[in-house]
């Protein structure tokens, strides 16, 4: 006979089950916008930087401001954060899908981003609470990085089933129905957590966080939009000025808003960037996908989405199982998998052409899809394992940040590359493959040279993706411990490795 779960432990599932609605749609709307871009491109006619805007300012948005917002939970209370959060983020998808303006789009996908970044590290910090069995903890973290994998995983399938039957607006206002829910049942299953931390949240810190990842975001996307320029080195070199300056600042505060005390344990440090560069490597390869679904091979919306489900239910189970096998394997070899099959996944997009590739491309999303759901699973349950309780959000949004920043920053540095390289070596007839492709007239030599110059591009991109991945696995080989409770003592009891 099967033993019931006890009441408590019940309600803890339960209470698991009510946040993950919005874990899903904050990580679902990093990537929905992926196929609906050339439907909103012909509806709102962004420019081409304005349509990088549209991708990434959320990403920038959430990621500049988890941090933030994880000591504002640990402070002033996590539960109450969480409503805020999801009422403003319900509201900004509802105006969001009737925007009528590329300007307007922009600005709303700064306030959901906003919003969201409200919502992650308190999401997680609720749920560390929830369970005190560490293995049920761990599963249940297993079952949100999951859930936040499955987000950005299956955005873009979603969007493909709603933009084949309606207006690209679709793919916001289904946020409405899961955050009613929420708010709904929220107070009733969750209870409020603080951490009895007096200090404030430094304000100057919030700002220059968020001000110099702004700056370089921008320098970026101007060198590959215009090419490089004086206004736009200095902007950059400002904003690296203002980042270096905001590192400073946590060394001397006696309640930073990062810890960089902890990037001196090797496995630590390993998982951000673990955090870090799988988003950044997945969030470009699959922006550049679906353009090369769409606008090179041609394929339906529909079609082009039903590609993406093989990867993302990889990806989701891979997340789900990770927990197990790193009971057996440790969290080291764990780290150094998830570069390793990331990069063979990378690497599968190099045999893609201008007229077939769809095999290739399957085969890259399936593999890398595997390294995507280690990386998920790993960087959470080490974040939340390493500092004492009073700290969860903190390092929760630590290793949310990674994630959201690998987002923004994998779009803005790998799409404005792939940008550069058209605008360098493409027909010089439109900034991106896409209006150029829809130009009246357009000779069949122009078209070929704007094919041939975005699949040479999105090739570039991979192959220097997996250049990083793979340097990444390399290093951790070295540097990690090799015995699994040496690696588990280093993460859990703050010793340095």
């Amino acid at each position: 006979m099967t033993q019931r779960p006890a009441p408590t432990e019940l309600r803890a599932w339960l209470g698991l089950l009510v946040i993950l609605g919005p874990v899903l749609l904050v990580a679902m709307d990093g990537s929905v916008l992926f196929l609906a871009m050339p439907t909103l491109t012909a509806d709102l006619t962004p420019t081409a930087d304005q349509s990088l805007w549209i991708l990434d300012s959320y990403g920038f948005a959430v990621g500049s401001l988890l941090i933030a917002f994880g000591s504002i939970g640990d402070r002033y209370g996590r539960l109450r954060l969480l409503m805020i959060g999801a009422g403003v983020f319900g509201l900004a998808s509802a105006v969001a899908a009737f925007a009528t303006s590329a300007e307007l789009l922009i600005g709303l996908r700064v306030v959901m981003g906003v919003a969201g970044a409200t919502l992650l590290p308190s999401a997680l910090a609720v749920l560390s609470t929830l369970f005190t069995d560490p293995r049920l903890r761990a599963r249940a973290i297993g079952i949100f990085a999951a859930t936040f994998a499955a987000g950005f995983a299956i955005g873009p399938v979603v969007a493909g089933q709603l933009l084949s039957r309606f207006w690209w607006g679709s793919v916001f206002l289904i946020n409405l129905p899961v955050l009613l829910a929420f708010l709904v049942f929220a107070p009733i299953l969750l209870r409020e957590v603080r951490t009895g931390a007096t200090g404030r949240v430094d304000l100057p810190s919030v700002f220059a966080s968020a001000t110099g990842l702004l700056l370089v975001l921008y320098a970026v996307k101007h060198a590959a939009a215009t090419g490089v320029s004086v206004d736009g080195l200095v902007v950059g070199v400002v904003g690296l000025a203002v980042l270096v300056w905001f590192a400073r600042r946590q060394s001397r505060l006696a309640e930073p808003l990062v810890d960089f005390g902890l990037f001196r344990r090797p496995v630590f440090a390993i998982a951000v960037l673990t955090g870090f560069l799988p988003l950044a490597a997945w969030s470009a390869t699959a922006y550049l996908g679906a353009t090369y679904l769409q606008s090179i091979l041609e394929l339906s919306i529909t079609r082009a989405a039903l590609l993406a489900v093989p990867g993302a239910l990889v990806l989701t189970a891979t997340s789900v199982l990770t927990p197990l096998v790193v009971e057996r394997v440790g969290r080291s070899a764990a780290l150094v998998a998830a570069h390793v099959f990331i990069a063979v996944g990378l690497l599968a997009l190099l045999p893609t052409g201008t007229a077939a590739g769809i095999g290739w491309y399957l085969a890259a999303t399936v593999i890398a899809g595997i390294g995507y759901g280690i990386s998920f699973s790993v960087v959470a349950d080490i974040a939340v394992g390493a500092v004492p309780a009073e700290r969860a959000g903190s390092a929760a949004a630590l290793a949310e940040t990674s994630n959201e920043l690998g987002n923004a920053f994998g779009i803005a540095l790998f799409g404005s590359l792939a940008a550069l390289l058209f605008r360098l070596t493409g027909p010089d007839l439109a900034p991106t493959v896409g209006e150029t492709l829809t130009l009246p007239g357009l000779l069949p030599a122009q078209r070929e040279a704007a094919v041939a110059s975005f699949v040479d591009g999105l090739h570039v991109v991979a192959l220097a993706a997996a250049a990083v991945h793979a340097l990444v696995a390399v290093v951790a080989v070295r540097v990690l411990p090799r015995a699994r409770s040496g690696d588990d003592a280093a993460i859990h009891t703050g010793a340095s490795v």
